[in-house]
């Protein structure tokens, strides 16, 4: 990712991403530790802190907070380069690995040649947005799936059975084969079935609309067995 068309030869910092607190290292043109320090790992701070630094090649790992850190130095102008970790054995299996250390490495990496750091190219912001949508209704899926399982198999620890049915028509099908005695403690979690498949029918919705409109090539994808249904 490309910040500039400006010279950075020689100019680079490595920056070691952690949750809250991130450390970084400032190497000047002749490979020397010029500065090095933490910073808060949020916009302001890091804004402030290399909206202050001339241009430089700025190395960071692929990692949460890599997508909009590295679409924040972009746009303060520097060139971002993100490093694979799989393919970065230098600093995975260093004996002494410390923030400080990687933070160093990486900036000496991107000194030398940005294509040792094995370097990814994130998604677009609005990628990432769609793909969270994707995901949220996946943990629904998934928290669906462990309730229906758990209604089955404490239905059929008191030696009856459920027949079968789809996930969505769970709910309005099972709700009165529940034995008598277990009604108490699962009708709660069919009706929370339910619910949870009305939200999923809302994310399958807006998903198709996302498809239709912004990934028209996901088409295609549908058009094979077993695939977009």
């Amino acid at each position: 990712m490309t910040g500039t068309a400006k010279d950075t030869t020689g100019k680079s910092v490595g920056l070691d991403l952690s949750d809250r607190e991130s450390t970084y290292v400032v190497l000047d043109d002749e490979g020397k530790v010029k500065e090095t320090g933490k910073v808060e790992t949020s916009a302001p701070a890091l804004g402030k802190l290399f909206g202050g630094m001339s241009t430089r090649v700025v190395a960071l790992e692929v990692g949460t907070h890599s997508p909009w850190v590295s679409r924040l130095l972009y746009r303060l102008g520097h060139h971002v380069v993100v490093a694979n970790p799989r393919q970065l054995q230098l600093i995975t299996r260093s004996q002494k690995k410390t923030d400080r250390n990687d933070a160093e490495k990486l900036a000496r990496l991107a000194r030398v040649d940005e294509y040792l750091l094995a370097p990814v190219t994130h998604r677009s912001e609005a990628a990432q947005v769609d793909l969270a949508v994707i995901q949220a209704r996946a943990q629904l899926v998934e928290v669906r799936t462990k309730l229906i399982l758990h209604v089955r198999g404490k239905v059929k620890a008191c030696g009856a059975r459920l027949p079968g049915s789809s996930a969505a028509a769970f709910a309005h099908k099972m709700a009165e084969l529940i034995p008598e005695e277990l009604q108490g403690a699962l009708l709660e979690i069919v009706d929370e079935i339910g619910q949870l498949s009305v939200r999923i029918g809302r994310y399958d919705r807006r998903i198709t609309r996302l498809a239709q409109e912004s990934y028209p090539e996901s088409k295609l994808l549908q058009q094979v067995p077993g695939w977009g249904r």
